[in-house]
């Protein structure tokens, strides 16, 4: 599907590059994953792309080019470029309050202590903005963090953007009945923010989120395969999702997230393609985690940024808007541990910034891992990834189906062994 060319040619080293091909066995034959695809891509070709594994494991199929992914999350960068186009149209600013659009969250209440049932709150002492909402700054959450009496007032009124959750209208008419978590701009935590974005999308728009993804960018870039249910002609595509046997969860605020036993413990399936809720027509599109797509789609997308916006003649957006993007917009110029996130997934956030639905690397040595000033990425909830690194001309993209994403350390690991490639 991809033409790859010689490593040497774009100042990577093939031999080095073998050191992926190796990881990616090791990650099938150690049962850490089923099967995994990873595209190494670098001044305007691709390098490296392989697959390992296979895409259902009960059927016997082996992990192919076109396979189809839950991309969860990776669906937020998609979101975040569909509302920048729309400011570029000069539909909103970013210090607008979000009630200007949405009045359901005029008079938001934040929550002052007290458990499930029994919640106390607070005026909020300011709007939540667009900018809020770009940033995760908004006092958002979600449900699954089981940390706070906010996530279980998500679960127990059903606050969930689940494909069949009744419409993107309804949920965030619900969510702006929730106390939030703390005062809009004061802390980073990791919410359906990007959510009531795409909902923005659709009020500025007026199109459906679903509509505007199809219109705007997934037809234009050529994303054939992506969309927010897999249609039944390409069920065939459709990779299983699985979790290891340990019945692992998300770890987002323990330094055992990212150092936890590194041994394959075998698999097992949590959604068959043939019954997951993804094989029927969404009625709430998601605009935090509800795409499905194969590699060489979110390829092209992440080629159109790397390239300030453009791809094939095809322009989303202004090379300065990608630049804008991609700027850490957290207050003060902060990383996300110092608003309160130390630990995310398997990864410090020390040196991490976050730009408009991605985070940016604010300093590689503090962050503890390789990369680059200037690079951005951001991830899935079933172990997908990739970044942008515009200092190296460089992305990276794996796609995998393994949830949760901090079970291992994978993006961590594919980071050393892309860049320990690079060799000019």
């Amino acid at each position: 599907m991809f033409q790859v060319v010689q490593p040497e040619t774009v100042g990577l080293s093939s031999e080095r590059l073998q050191r992926v091909s190796r990881w990616m066995a090791q990650q099938v034959s150690g049962e850490r994953l089923a099967g995994l695809s990873v595209l190494v891509h670098r001044r305007g070709q691709v390098a490296f792309s392989e697959c390992a594994g296979e895409m259902d494991v009960e059927a016997g199929k082996p992990l192919q080019d076109d396979t189809i992914f839950r991309i969860y999350s990776m669906t937020k960068p998609i979101t975040a470029v569909a509302a920048m186009m729309l400011y570029e149209e000069g539909c909103f600013q970013l210090d607008d309050p979000i009630a200007s659009y949405l009045p359901e969250f005029n008079d938001m209440q934040v929550w002052a202590g007290g458990e499930p049932g029994q919640i106390r709150t607070v005026p909020a002492e300011a709007p939540i903005t667009v900018r809020h909402l770009f940033t995760h700054t908004a006092g958002l959450t979600y449900g699954f963090m089981e940390a706070t009496a906010v996530d279980a007032y998500y679960r127990d009124h059903k606050i969930e953007f689940n494909p069949g959750s009744g419409s993107l209208a309804d949920v965030v008419k619900r969510l702006a009945d929730a106390p939030l978590l703390c005062q809009p701009g004061s802390q980073w935590n990791y919410s359906v923010a990007i959510d009531v974005l795409g909902r923005l999308v659709e009020v500025w728009s007026g199109m459906s989120l679903e509509q505007f993804f199809e219109s705007r960018i997934l037809q234009p870039l050529g994303m054939a395969d992506t969309a927010f249910h897999v249609a039944d002609s390409k069920l065939d595509r459709f990779a299983a999702l699985y979790s290891p046997v340990d019945g692992s969860k998300l770890q987002v605020n323990a330094p055992q997230a990212f150092a936890r036993d590194t041994r394959g413990r075998g698999l097992k399936l949590i959604d068959a393609p043939d019954e997951s809720t993804y094989t029927r027509p969404a009625s709430v599109f998601s605009g935090g985690g509800g795409l499905t797509g194969t590699m060489a789609d979110y390829a092209r997308f992440c080629q159109m940024l790397l390239r300030g916006g453009e791809l094939d003649g095809v322009r989303l957006l202004s090379r300065k808007t990608v630049e804008f993007i991609a700027s850490n917009h957290l207050p003060e110029g902060n990383d996300m541990a110092a608003l309160g996130q130390p630990i995310w997934s398997e990864t410090s956030t020390d040196g991490i910034g976050y730009g408009l639905g991605m985070a940016v690397t604010l300093n590689p040595a503090q962050a503890q891992v390789m990369g680059s000033v200037g690079e951005y990425h951001w991830g899935g909830a079933a172990s997908t990834g990739f970044w942008i690194d515009p200092a190296e001309d460089m992305f990276v993209v794996l796609m995998t189906q393994l949830m949760p994403s901090s079970a291992y350390p994978l993006r961590r690991e594919l980071r050393v062994l892309t860049y320990q490639s690079i060799i000019d």
